[in-house]
């Protein structure tokens, strides 16, 4: 059994009730992942690997939106 994960997002200190796969960490978070670029622990996680991403205690991440505009 675990418990709660400290991770930090975009520099702010946040805290999961376990271990989650980015996948479901962003759905929570109410982001569309066709918009998003994340970055975790300095390293780029490719849209393919976001469900196989699990967040572990420590992670830092970092998520930018695209977003367009004319």
């Amino acid at each position: 059994m675990t418990g709660p994960i400290p991770i930090t997002v975009n520099g702010e200190a946040r805290t999961l009730p376990g271990p989650l796969p980015l996948s479901a960490f962003l759905a929570e978070a109410g982001l569309d992942v066709r918009k998003v670029a994340v970055e975790r622990n300095e390293e780029i996680v490719p849209r393919s690997l976001y469900a196989e991403t699990m967040l572990g205690p420590g992670d830092a991440l970092e998520i930018v939106h695209f977003i367009g505009g004319g």
